[in-house]
């Protein structure tokens, strides 16, 4: 009898297991979409396409003029494509130590890498001219880092070292800055 009462344990416990398993099976959750049609949201970094323009300030090392310390403006535009950016800048810039006080304008072509979501690496090249007297202008090649701290506004650091095309000598600026980006 014993036995007998195991056996109808057994087949009695085995029967309720498996029908919680059935039961559980019939019980579905209806969604209006499938799995691939919910939207997945994707942090897409910082923008670097558009214009922008900001302000900085360096120092400049010349032979001629020795250390000059400087401020100015820069306005310009970038194209991100991907990860790959080209720019275009002009600035200008106060410059004052040494021994001159004079202004200079710089036209340069950036082209760089956004290696993080908020951080650029380029290279910058152009043409810089000093609008005092004596007339000079360099042939301009360097680069530089940029940092977006938010939305709208990045931080940089740039180096460029000046080539003399006319009159002048060789020229090494550095200079921080930030920029407003539209």
């Amino acid at each position: 009898m014993r036995t007998s009462l195991n056996v109808v344990l057994a087949v009695c416990a085995t029967a309720l297991s498996t029908s919680g398993a059935f039961a559980a099976d019939l019980i579905t959750v209806p969604t209006s979409a499938s799995v691939a049609e919910i939207p997945i949201h994707q942090d897409t970094g910082f923008d670097w396409s558009g214009f922008y323009a900001g302000l900085y300030a360096g120092v400049q090392n010349s032979p001629a003029g020795g250390m000059q310390y400087g401020a100015g403006v820069m306005a310009g535009v970038n194209a991100q494509f991907d990860f790959y950016l080209l720019g275009t800048e002009v600035a200008v810039e106060g410059i004052s130590g040494g021994n001159t006080n004079t202004s200079y304008g710089q036209l340069l072509a950036r082209a760089g890498l956004v290696i993080s979501d908020n951080v650029l690496v380029y290279a910058a090249g152009g043409y810089g001219i000093d609008l005092g007297v004596p007339e000079e202008s360099d042939a301009l090649l360097g680069g530089g880092v940029e940092v977006a701290v938010t939305d709208n506004v990045s931080m940089r650091a740039q180096y460029l070292h000046g080539f003399p095309i006319d009159g002048g000598n060789p020229k090494d600026q550095f200079t921080v800055g930030a920029a407003f980006h539209f």
